[in-house]
């Protein structure tokens, strides 16, 4: 039976998850908080390190900014894939505002930008809002 490790948003305490249980709402061992919440979590350059180092799950960040039309667009849509992806695919947002030391470290030159990792390293991108279908049509292929 192949795991999974997960780092919980709540405590940041990395977790060993059988692949089997992903999709049940697995709890954190030391905070008892759910690992896999069916909504998107907020990352800061700290806390986005501690995923890409400890996570196994595939992550899909969104680089956005709070005065972005088409990021409050497909903030919703991004916000209900979560939900349908929980287990799956983490997703998570990144203000590139309030962190763009993050957002240079990643060549974000343009927002919406979604970038996917798996393992600590990129292994997509897209620039631009997306629909739903579309969204959901990408993301696809990383589960």
């Amino acid at each position: 039976m192949s795991e999974q490790f997960l780092v919980c948003p709540a405590c940041s305490a990395r977790n060993r998850v059988p692949a089997a249980r992903l999709q049940q709402a697995p709890k954190c061992g030391k905070c008892k908080a759910e690992l896999t919440p069916a909504s998107v979590l907020e990352l800061d350059g700290p806390a986005l390190d501690r995923l890409l180092v400890n996570e196994s799950l595939p992550l899909v960040l969104d680089f956005w900014a709070p005065w972005c039309g088409p990021c409050k667009m497909m903030a919703p849509i991004f916000e209900a894939a979560a939900g349908e992806l929980a287990g799956r695919l983490r997703l998570a947002k990144l203000n590139t505002e309030e962190h763009q030391q993050a957002a240079a470290r990643f060549g974000i030159r343009s927002i919406p930008t979604l970038i996917v990792f798996k393992n600590g390293k990129e292994i997509a991108r897209q620039s631009g809002a997306l629909p739903a279908g579309q969204l959901n049509q990408w993301l696809r292929q990383f589960y």
